[in-house]
């Protein structure tokens, strides 16, 4: 058999949470670079007349970046509950 099917719920669980920590990592990452370039070219964005565009990106970014945390923490919460020596 191969390892894939004999991997418990709580092993997939915890190979999804290993996945978006990973995501997590590069959304902060992509936000951060964003962000400087923003600073760094934002007037002549304006005068592009596109400052618009980047901030809907960054919102969205800063959306997806929230929502992805609070995933991660209610599957680290399961995961614990999953993990947990039951009581005797």
């Amino acid at each position: 058999m191969s390892e894939e099917s004999t991997k418990t719920p709580t092993d997939h669980l915890a190979d999804t949470l290993s996945q978006l920590k990973e995501m997590r990592h590069y959304s902060k990452t992509n936000v951060e670079h964003l962000t400087a370039s923003w600073i760094l070219f934002e007037g002549e964005l304006k005068s592009l007349k596109q400052t618009e565009k980047i901030e809907a990106l960054m919102n969205k970014q800063g959306e997806f970046h929230d929502a992805l945390e609070k995933t991660i923490e209610d599957l680290e919460a399961q995961h614990k509950e999953m993990t947990a020596e039951p009581e005797e």
